[in-house]
Formats: structure tokens, sequence, C-alpha cells
């Protein structure tokens, strides 16, 4: 068996602080906003890429985020390896719920090959076999790990009611993350609670995610939505309730104030004084702000450790989903200033911890 050496962690550590400074956060942030065309866009991004489209763009930053993640994982090797290796994991995730929504609407594999992010192995799809299923119990014997299998079992029941791609993509998320606090756990344990912190937060925001979307934009029921409850991430069955019995997402953010999104947050949302509605989407942003300030908090304290590289990909894919939504707003022609709304804020709250 082989064991991470404290050289390995130092050298990625090193790297990645390195790495850090160019993040597209902050001022970046504000200039790549005043961009009006996708061209212009690619090429701020990264100088030396091709002129490609949003969708092109999207694909290549996303796999290459996986790639990294992969790289770290396999320099570090040993338990702190098998957890980073497993964070890739969730890529693979994304790529089973497109082809999930192709196999749910009978869409061909040409139609939903442009929105498959390029991943090596060993997370490589029969992308073919499994757009084509005839049926959930097909799709889910031809996805390649035993764990995420488990989770989409879950949805069998409520899919078979409701031929809702949302519970086969519920189910994914569910196996994915219950395997990630498994892996977080021991580490935990040997003094590296920065990684539970962060998977926790995952976590959190899944089951907001669930509430959010679930409830109060599918009004799926409950009991179908409870099956994917995922414990031990600082939510309990009785919370994740509540959020479910939510009449409006301003509920959803008074359950998930301190576990999923920050108090003083939920307490803006509260009283009103948010900048716009309290909707799902704003939920999610809530819960990406805390995420991110988690891995803000969590990079800095670490500074040489597996914490900074766990803390260094939460904020990459923080980055990630900035960009995405960036050039999404760039390509409908987005003002600047609303675009930048959109956007996880650069403010670090530090008298919040965990």
């Amino acid at each position: 068996m082989i064991f991470e050496t404290a050289s390995d962690v130092d050298f990625v550590s090193a790297l990645l602080h390195g790495r850090r400074a160019r993040l597209a956060e902050a001022e970046r942030l504000d200039a790549l906003c005043a961009i009006r065309s996708v061209p212009e866009l690619v090429h701020a991004i990264e100088p030396s890429a091709p002129n490609e489209s949003v969708v092109d763009l999207q694909r290549r930053m996303v796999s290459k985020l996986a790639d990294e993640l992969l790289t770290f994982a396999w320099r570090i090797a040993g338990p702190s390896g098998a957890c980073l290796e497993w964070m890739a994991v969730r890529f693979q995730v994304e790529n089973l719920k497109v082809l999930a929504r192709g196999m749910v609407t009978g869409a061909k594999l040409e139609e939903v090959e442009p929105y498959l992010v390029p991943l090596r192995k060993p997370f490589v799809l029969d992308a073919e076999a499994l757009v084509t299923a005839d049926s959930l119990e097909t799709f889910a014997a031809r996805i390649p790990s035993r764990l995420l299998r488990g989770g989409v079992a879950l949805a069998a029941s409520a899919f078979e009611r409701n031929r809702r791609p949302f519970f086969i993509e519920a189910g994914l998320d569910h196996g994915y993350l219950t395997e990630l606090l498994a892996r977080v756990e021991p580490l935990a344990a040997r003094e590296m609670p920065d990684l539970k912190v962060l998977a926790c937060q995952e976590t959190a925001m899944f089951h907001v995610d669930l509430a959010a979307r679930g409830r109060l934009t599918y009004d799926l029921r409950p009991e179908d939505l409870m099956a994917f409850y995922v414990p031990g991430a600082g939510i309990s069955r009785a919370v994740f309730t509540a959020m479910l019995s939510a009449h409006d997402a301003q509920q959803v953010a008074a359950e998930a104030a301190g576990r999923a999104i920050d108090r003083a947050s939920a307490a803006e949302a509260k009283a009103g004084e948010a900048r716009e509605a309290v909707t799902p989407a704003v939920l999610e942003t809530l819960t990406l702000n805390r995420y991110y300030r988690l891995a803000y908090w969590v990079f800095r304290r670490s500074h040489i450790g597996v914490g900074t590289i766990a803390g260094y990909a939460a904020m990459r894919r923080v980055e990630l989903a900035n960009l995405i939504t960036l050039s999404e707003g760039v390509r409908a022609g987005v003002a600047p200033a609303a675009l930048r709304r959109r956007l996880i804020p650069r403010e670090v709250q530090e008298h919040e911890r965990v």
C-alpha cells in the first residue's frame, strides 16, 4: 500500500499557493464582467485557448479542474489521495446526470454528447449504453461505480410514479456524498477536520437543493425527497423535514441558517433586506457563498497540508461556477452590473467560522 509522504503534500500545497493567486476573483471578476463578447472572454480567461463556443469553453474548464484533482490524488496517494480522488468523481456524476436526462427524454447520443465533460480514466463512461438504456434499472446497472448505483436505486420508487430526471440526479448525489463523508471521517480523526467541514457543507447544500428545487420548484412529494436524506452532515432529519415543509424559499433559508447558509445571510433574507427576492436560485447562491467562505478559511488556516488542497479545490469549483455563469451572461447580453451581482461575492466574512 502506498502512503502519502509529507514531501508530496508539501510540494502540492506550495504549488497551489502559487495557483491561488491566478484564480478569477475580486477585481479580475469585475474586469471579466465588463467583456461583451464570447471570443474576447475566452481569450481573457485563457489567452492560449482556441476560438470556441461557450459550451466548449465550459467543458474545457470543467475537464481541467477534474484533471487537477486527479493529479493531486495520484501524487499524494494513501487515504488522503483516495479522498481527493473521490472528489473528482463529482465530475463523473455530472456527466451521468446529463446522460440520465437524455435517457428519460429519449435524446440521441449526438444530442447530449456536446454537454459531456471529457474525463480520463477511471471516470470514462459508456455514454451510448447509458443514454440508450430502456429502464432505470438498466441505466443503473451500466454505471461503473457500485456506490453510485446504490444511490440511483433509491430513486426507483419515486421515478416509477413520476418519471423526472431529478430523482435520478438526487440518487447520484446521494451516492457520491455518502461515500465522500465516509472517506473524510477517518481523516478528520487524524487531525484533518477541514476535509469534513467542506464535505458537510457540500452535503448541506444538497439538502437545501432538494427542498428548494424538489419541493418549491417541482412540487415533488416530501416523502419521495426524504429518501435522499444523507445523515452525518450537520442537518438532522428533523431539520430536513422542516425544510421540506417550508412554504417558500425564505423559510428554507431560516431552517438552513448556520447549517448550509451563514446566519448573517439568512437574517438578511428574513428581514427582507436582500437586493432581490429570496428564490431557489438565491438559496443556491447563499449556500455557495458559505462553501466559498469555508474553503477560503480552510485554505488560509491549513497553509500546508491536505486541507490546503481541499480548500483550493473547493475555491476552484466556485470559480468554475462563476465563470460558467459569466460566460452564459455575456452570451445573453446581461449588463455588467447585473451580471456581477449573480456571481459569488468577493467579501469573505472572517468573523464567521464553521
